[in-house]
């Protein structure tokens, strides 16, 4: 069985105002999204599951369907504020969903094999797809899941900090944990990290860090929704309070279920954190499509 695809992109509507003005940066008028599809249609996938709020799913098969029609299965999941609350309310002040976690368990019923799970407006890269279809279906079980752990230096902004999940990896090449860092940013040549008390410690180039590229096997469902009943108990109240993926990862290793094995990849992530990234984001891209990585146009 061919593995899925689960693109979060449930936030995207916050983020672009309206799905009809999603950035194109490709020669075609491509998105990000595109590219990741591209890849994961050509490593063997032969699911795509996209994760969206309910409220803006005409408008995104509108432009996704006829373009994917024909090349690959395509099912749509929705992630709604009330689903697996198990006889929580959500409380009248939030607004915002409950995370990416949850986002995922709301594809419980979509999907059935080994799956990756990716950020909608992040470049990801070739040869990242390519590892990761050869995990899921080579090396993915019940208790050894999957992350894949880019090189630091080839995922920040020039143009300010960003936050990174950065990854401890044991010898066995095995995830250890991940530490949040939410301010990582280039200082005197080097690549350094912000407390909150304003101190800073050095981070070398080479550190793998999580881009939100996870590999896993269904048996994460039936975790993450107790693990997401556990989380409820101690934040429901709390409008900001956000149930992570990395929480479920960290709780899978930490109480012994099961392994997170960390891929290296040598590819350079990029995405629009900052408004001023977008020219460096095209003109990656027309890069690659002048070196032959990609076609001029994906979809003809």
């Amino acid at each position: 069985m061919q593995p899925t695809l689960l693109i979060l992109a449930a936030g995207m509507a916050s983020r672009y105002g309206s799905l009809k003005q999603i950035q194109k940066f490709g020669p075609s008028g491509e998105t990000i999204i595109d590219y990741s599809i591209y890849d994961a249609i050509s490593a063997g996938f032969g699911k795509i599951v996209f994760i969206i709020r309910e409220n803006f799913a005409a408008d995104f098969k509108e432009i996704f369907e006829p373009k994917l029609k024909g090349r690959v299965a395509v099912d749509f999941v929705y992630q709604e504020m009330d689903a697996f609350l198990d006889g929580h309310t959500v409380p009248a002040d939030r607004t915002k969903p409950w995370g990416t976690a949850h986002a995922v368990l709301c594809a419980k019923n979509a999907i059935n094999e080994p799956f990756a799970v990716i950020n909608a407006d992040d470049f990801y890269g070739t040869d990242a797809f390519v590892k990761m279809a050869e995990f899921l279906n080579n090396g993915c079980k019940p208790n050894v899941y999957s992350v894949v752990g880019y090189e630091l230096g080839k995922t920040i902004s020039e143009h300010g900090s960003v936050s990174r999940g950065v990854c401890e990896v044991s010898t066995d090449g095995n995830l250890a944990a991940i530490n949040e860092r939410t301010k990582i940013y280039p200082e005197n040549g080097q690549i350094v990290y912000e407390e909150a008390d304003g101190s800073k410690h050095p981070l070398a180039a080479n550190t793998p860090v999580s881009m939100n590229f996870w590999g896993f096997h269904p048996s994460v469902f039936e975790l993450s929704q107790g693990l997401f009943s556990e989380f409820l108990e101690k934040n429901s109240s709390n409008p900001k309070s956000e149930f992570f993926i990395t929480i479920v990862a960290d709780e899978f290793t930490r109480r012994g279920i099961g392994t997170v094995k960390v891929i290296p990849t040598s590819a350079k992530w990029f995405g629009v954190t900052y408004k001023e990234d977008a020219p460096g984001v095209q003109a990656s891209l027309s890069a690659l499509v002048e070196n032959g990585e990609y076609p001029d146009n994906l979809w003809k």
